[in-house]
């Protein structure tokens, strides 16, 4: 019954001015999953049970390049407790072979093994001690083969191959089997423009291999059903590219292995590709039982891809009036043994690598290779953050060379809208590269000295180094440095990204509800709290449910490349438009004789109420649906992008690009090496903030996570054998609270008109800047040119 009548028939207007449903867009709504996270009570894919069920383990080569001359597996088979042993020999299905862009991995290892760590055999086992001692007790017999650890071994021209035979759709175009994939780009003429520079800077940069460290290791549960079809839950960050890559290697249709997603402990990118899905399909399959995998952290450094290791040289030219006449860039980026996302790696660091800068002449070449290293692939920011690292130091070298402010001279060569990027497309949104960079070198900077404690002792914990009690601050050096950074927003280069979105609105005991269904990853990004947002604001509901993510509802995409308030959120506010619409219908159906606005106003739906644009309410939700539901499942796409020429690199290849700038401020000792990173203040641009507490968390765990990579970060890799030597939290080191310093966020809103909401990918591009921001303050403090990250103590020592 509408409001202020006891009479009237349900849908008689009433004037009553509606406030907009609270709850939606532009909120800090709290996240659904916070408290429990907190509290140590949400349910991680880890702590999954089933009755029954049994454990599963993986055997993993010892050595990076080797034949394999036999396996025997009887002393394993014949243990208490295990139910079964696999190998490559086991495997059911015809394809035996999986990968996200080439189908380049196998299940197990056939032949030989490409890399350490790699897979070998499988044992399931009624305990988890029991699988790990029966593994233990396969006996592997290796023929080591010469190993592939870098470009100079790799592109040899009696080089070994990293894959004998190669079938992909890069394998004809590029000029080694062991290069992935190699993407060049030519704009202007870079040798001409060079004859106008003034002065010409230079320099050869090495970018470690970072981890993506998330918490909760690779695990889920396979249960076996009665349709011989198997239920997968596990945390990953896209499951139907999962999907597509487990049925076939388990001889199922793709509608007889359903997944569901389990809780996510960070992912990061390193949950885009495969790790334990099919061996634990595989192991129910074989025993009729349910099998868990849970990976440990050791495993878990062999178990999934890590970002790409980079040589990159570069070479810029400027006036003596600060502008920059050209740039010349070569990037290897090592892919080690399987493909993965190399290739659109390499395009993202090719298409990027001129930084958000106005270049008229570049020549860039990109190349992925082929090694015996571990394997590489997605990780937050996705070949920007390499070529970052090298254009930032560069930007540095020639403001000092020039004499001006690095600042400055960043602001005068900055892209702003228009700007064609190296690729011939225009940037058709805001880049308020130089504003950003403004706001953060405007801000007042933290004191100094600040271990100094009036009237006390020193504050050791304020010093670098400062709880180990190094130093009582003898030998200590203020350092400020800047960076900013561009970065591609969803999948590119002619990818057919889009989301899919079901949702349905009901009166559930006498009140609106909605329900949304996607099978969006939700891997601590806090999706669910911004797609409950969205469905608040486009149907006025306040009750929302978020059905758990599954295949049984078309795919997401990934929960990667910046894209999943883009696009899955824009999937929910298309389906939501979708039943708004139909809901209307329903009350012009009902109700539409009482008022004409029904038949001639823009009509909305808010606070339960389907009201005029001008407030008039109409009538109630409960009203208008009584018994019907109303429910739409609808796929939603961004525009199109097109893939880069492969000889010249031209083409609109992506759909939007965010901008992040940083300002570092540390202090280092530098009689002992160590640094303390006091403040890193970050201007972002995010287009509008849906959830301005999620916004500023996303800015400043990117923000970390360029500070880790910066300072103690790194996978170190042998060149002698290409064995991990740290694979551990022990020895591969991650920021604390300790470590991370205090990071004051500034973001923009200038709304993107071809994005819902006007809406930026923002996870990404503060990962880009905050390196060399850090990198660039280090060197304002030593003096020393430091072109490799991580910088450890030996770098400013010199010992």
């Amino acid at each position: 019954m509408a409001q202020n009548t006891r009479t009237a028939p349900a849908g008689t207007p009433t004037n009553v001015t509606q406030n907009h449903t609270k709850g939606g867009i532009g909120e800090s709504t709290l996240r659904p999953d916070g408290t429990l996270k907190v509290t140590g009570e949400f349910a991680y894919s880890s702590d999954m049970w089933h009755e029954d069920m049994l454990w599963g383990q993986i055997l993993r080569s010892t050595v990076a390049h080797a034949e394999i001359v036999s396996i025997d597996t009887s002393e394993a088979v014949a243990m208490s407790g295990v139910y079964a042993v696999m190998t490559y020999d086991d495997l059911p299905a015809e394809m035996k072979y999986y990968g996200m862009e080439f189908k380049d991995t196998p299940v197990l290892a056939h032949g030989k093994v490409r890399h350490h760590g790699e897979p070998v055999a499988l044992v399931a086992a009624d305990h988890p001690e029991t699988a790990r001692r029966a593994a233990a007790k396969i006996r592997v017999e290796y023929k080591e083969l010469p190993l592939v650890t870098d470009e100079a071994s790799a592109l040899a021209s009696d080089a070994v191959l990293v894959h004998e035979s190669r079938d992909d759709h890069h394998a004809g175009h590029v000029p080694h089997p062991n290069i992935v994939h190699r993407q060049p780009i030519f704009r202007g003429d870079a040798d001409e423009a060079a004859k106008k520079a003034d002065v010409i800077v230079s320099g050869e940069y090495t970018f470690g291999m970072q981890d993506q460290a998330f918490l909760g290791p690779e695990s889920g549960l396979a249960v076996p059903a009665e349709d011989g079809g198997v239920d997968l839950y596990c945390a990953t960050q896209w499951l139907h590219s999962d999907l597509y890559q487990i049925a076939p290697v388990l001889g199922l249709p793709e509608e007889k292995v359903r997944m569901t997603m389990a809780g996510v402990g960070g992912a990061f990118g390193g949950r885009e590709d495969i790790s334990m899905q099919i061996h634990a399909c595989l192991l129910a399959l074989r025993t009729g039982k349910p099998v868990k995998i849970v990976y440990n952290r050791f495993e878990s450094f062999f178990g999934h891809v890590h970002r790409h290791p980079a040589k990159l040289w570069y070479e810029h030219g400027a006036t003596k009036d600060g502008k920059i006449t050209h740039m010349k860039c070569r990037i290897v980026l090592d892919g080690g043994a399987y493909a993965s996302s190399t290739a659109s790696v390499v395009g993202n660091a090719a298409s990027l690598s001129v930084g958000p800068y106005v270049i008229d002449d570049v020549e860039i070449e990109a190349i992925g290779l082929y090694t015996n290293n571990p394997p590489c692939g997605a990780m937050r920011g996705f070949g920007a953050v390499q070529a970052c690292f090298a254009y930032e130091a560069q930007m540095d070298k020639l403001a000092a060379k020039l004499g001006m402010d690095p600042v400055e001279f960043r602001q005068k060569n900055a892209m702003e809208q228009g700007t064609v990027m190296p690729t011939g497309q225009v940037v058709d949104s805001p880049a308020p590269v130089a504003e950003l960079l403004r706001r953060v070198k405007a801000r007042p900077m933290p004191p100094e000295r600040q271990w100094e404690v009036a009237g006390e002792g020193a504050d050791v914990r304020a010093l670098p180094g400062g709880l180990s009690n190094t130093t009582h601050g003898e030998g200590i050096v203020r350092g400020v440095g800047y960076a900013v950074g561009v970065k591609n927003v969803g999948f590119s280069e002619g990818f057919d990204d889009y989301s899919t979105a079901k949702v349905r609105i009901e009166v559930v005991n006498g009140e609106p509800v909605a329900m949304v269904h996607t099978a969006m990853a939700e891997v601590g990004q806090g999706g669910v709290t911004i797609h409950a947002q969205i469905v608040r604001t486009e149907l006025g509901v306040t009750q929302v449910t978020i059905h758990p993510a599954d295949t049984q509802v078309g795919s997401a995409g990934s929960t990667s490349a910046g894209r999943q308030t883009y696009m899955t959120g824009g999937a929910i506010k298309n389906t939501c438009e979708l039943v708004r619409e139909k809901v209307l219908e329903i009350g012009r159906r009902k109700f539409g004789s009482y008022h004409p606005a029904w038949a001639t106003a823009e009509l909305l739906l808010e606070g339960g109420k389907v009201v005029t644009d001008g407030g008039e309410v109409l009538s109630t939700l409960v009203d208008v649906l009584e018994d019907e539901a109303v429910e739409v499942e609808e796929e939603w796409r961004h525009r199109p992008t097109e893939a880069f020429d492969l000889r010249t690199g031209q083409g609109n290849g992506h759909v939007q690009y965010s901008f992040a700038a940083h300002r570092a401020v540390v202090e280092v000792d530098t009689e002992l090496g160590l640094v303390k990173v006091v403040e890193l203040a970050v201007a972002q641009d995010v287009g509008k903030a849906l959830n301005p507490l999620s916004v500023v968390g996303q800015i400043q765990g990117g923000t970390t996570q360029g500070l880790g990579v910066a300072v103690m970060e790194e996978i170190i890799v042998d060149p002698k054998t290409a064995k991990v030597r740290n694979p551990s939290f022990t020895d591969y080191l991650i920021p604390t609270i300790l470590d991370t310093p205090t990071i004051p966020v500034d973001y923009l809103e200038l709304a993107d008109p071809n994005a819902p909401y006007g809406v930026r990918g923002i996870g990404e591009a503060p990962t880009l800047s905050a390196t060399p921001a850090v990198l660039a303050a280090i060197r304002n403090a030593t003096g020393l040119e430091l072109n490799k990250t991580p910088v450890r103590p030996e770098h400013l020592t010199g010992i």
